[in-house]
């Protein structure tokens, strides 16, 4: 199924082609064509500078180009009028029957509207919480919760096929504070200095004991183990239901530790030695990342035999692009904007192109205002605010849409105040109301028995500009979803329904969709019908991406 504007696309690269066979026009017909909608509608419904691009080529002045552009795209079916302005833009006006045929489309695609194939046969691992599995998932988690899915979401939609995974962070010196602190806290004993506290280290020791009773009779260094591996498997057990019950859910749950106990961090080393990019210095064994743009070179193995952190980071781009992956999306908190370039560099040094096989997103921290003031401290945690603290205040909906709707490399606020308040200024309700609005409609035109079926369809009927404003709204959503998928910005999925939203309460409000009193149903009342029908399609399948309910009542 090709879109509107697609259709458009390729009408004006089919003119360009053939007025370079005749050759009025020299050069080569351009792989995309880039059409915008004008901020002023009178201005068409579509503009593309083409003619621009193509002028350096043909060595002919633009506004030229344009006059033999549009000359092949006279009487190209749907478009009612072309115009040339400024320095050589071409504008672009389509017949509002053919425009209102978009309502046709929608309504037959269902929920695979706006889905495209950009991406497809591309296969994507995406990483999007690295966490340890010591204490509750915290406020810099929930936002790569929900954006990382929503990210998932927009790719598969744009083609691609898409592993979700989380990466526990199970190896290390935390492990065993944290083990210590559970072990302390069933014992009785004070919890250690530089361990872990919060109410929620005395619910795991309860839950450990009540799942163990014999543990703590256990010798002093098994019961070291069986503390720390028993609480390590309570924690990720809830980490998951809290994850389960955001609508955030995984392909993979992979652990740190694997890479070392299936040899895959000495595998990775292998490899990148016979890349040429490993050597031997001061008794340790380095990558040389400096030679593609790190700031300086790394070290894998210490002069002892210790591996360091960097070696798992290795091993683990390794194990992914080994697992048939064409692209790993790292999502990575504002405390690790260096891992950037090591991260680019690990995959040049693996004989990787840094710009294509992966990418490395950075998301800033999130502060939450309550009653006027910032929500630091954590019941349960006792320090930052969690996952689940923000969903019992807000709701996994409003969490979510709020989360997403702002670009990852900003900080945000989220104010709890605004966001459980029935109003406009709450965006997630402002856009779940347009859809609860257009199925009260619906359903009222069910009980007044007139027709919302596409046999009764009379596109002809749709000429208002509030109608064609929000036909040329609904034509944007393929495009939407495949910008977001290709720059990695859920968050435009987000601002495009509010838009959308406003633009058909705008048409409601200007456009009357039921008949009054004793009037008698017309074949308008039936388009605007199906055209409120094909917007409430468009919004579902925009939330859903989103991961956000699209309520029929409110």
């Amino acid at each position: 199924m090709s879109s509107q504007v697609e259709q458009l696309e390729a009408a004006v690269k089919a003119a360009i082609s053939r007025a370079i066979s005749t050759g009025e026009l020299s050069g080569a017909t351009p792989d995309t064509i880039t059409l915008e909608r004008p901020k002023n509608r009178e201005h068409g419904d579509f503009a593309t500078s083409v003619a621009l691009q193509l002028a350096k080529a043909a060595g002919k002045n633009p506004r030229e180009i344009a006059q033999i552009i549009i000359t092949y795209l006279t009487g190209e079916v749907g478009i009612s009028q072309l115009d040339i302005a400024g320095p050589g833009f071409i504008n672009i006006t389509l017949n509002r029957a053919s425009q209102a045929e978009l309502v046709s489309t929608i309504i037959n695609a269902g929920k695979d509207f706006g889905q495209g194939n950009a991406l497809k046969g591309v296969r994507i691992n995406l990483e999007f919480i690295s966490a340890n599995p010591t204490g509750p998932l915290h406020l810099g988690h929930t936002r790569w919760a929900a954006v990382g899915d929503a990210l998932g979401r927009v790719l598969s939609a744009a083609g691609a096929d898409v592993s979700r995974e989380f990466y526990i962070n199970d190896r290390g010196n935390q492990m065993d504070l944290f083990g210590a602190s559970v072990e302390a806290a069933a014992l009785g004993n004070p919890i250690p200095e530089d361990g872990y506290k919060g109410e929620y280290i005395l619910d795991l020791a309860k839950v450990v004991v009540t799942d163990n009773p014999a543990m703590t009779s256990l010798p002093e260094s098994e019961r070291h183990r069986a503390f720390r591996e028993a609480a390590y498997a309570v924690q990720l057990k809830d980490q998951q239901r809290v994850l389960d019950s955001f609508g955030t859910h995984f392909d993979t749950w992979f652990s740190e530790r694997s890479l070392h106990e299936l040899g895959a961090v000495e595998h990775g080393l292998e490899k990148l030695r016979g890349q040429g990019h490993v050597f031997e210095e001061d008794g340790a064994i380095w990558l040389r990342t400096s030679d593609f743009g790190d700031d300086k070179d790394r070290v894998l193995t210490k002069s002892d035999g210790s591996l360091t952190y960097f070696s798992s980071d290795t091993a683990y781009y390794i194990n992914k692009r080994e697992r048939g992956f064409d692209i790993c999306i790292y999502m990575l908190g504002a405390d690790h904007h260096g891992y950037v370039g090591r991260l680019k560099a690990i995959a040049a040094c693996a004989g990787d192109d840094p710009e294509y096989n992966i990418d490395v997103l950075i998301g800033q921290l999130v502060k939450i205002m309550e009653g006027g003031q910032e929500v630091k401290l954590s019941k349960r945690a006792g320090t930052i605010i969690t996952l689940e603290e923000l969903v019992e205040k807000v709701g996994v909906d409003a969490a979510r849409y709020t989360l997403i709707r702002y670009p990852v490399d900003t900080p945000m606020v989220m104010d709890i105040d605004v966001l459980k308040r029935n109003t406009n200024e709450n965006p997630v309700y402002y856009v779940q109301y347009a859809h609860a609005r257009i199925a009260a409609v619906l359903r009222n035109a069910n009980e007044l028995a007139i027709s919302v079926d596409l046999a009764d369809f009379d596109s002809s009927q749709l000429t208002h500009d509030r109608e064609n404003e929000l036909l040329g709204a609904l034509a944007e959503f393929p495009r939407v979803v495949a910008g977001a998928a290709e720059l990695r910005q859920p968050h435009r999925i987000a601002r495009y329904l509010e838009d959308l939203a406003g633009t058909y309460h705008g048409f409601y409000a200007d456009c009357r969709v039921l008949p009054m009193g004793e009037e008698n149903p017309t074949p308008l009342h039936t388009a605007r019908l199906l055209l409120c029908s094909s917007t409430k399609i468009v919004i579902a399948n925009g939330l859903a991406l989103l991961g956000v309910s699209a309520p029929e009542r409110m």
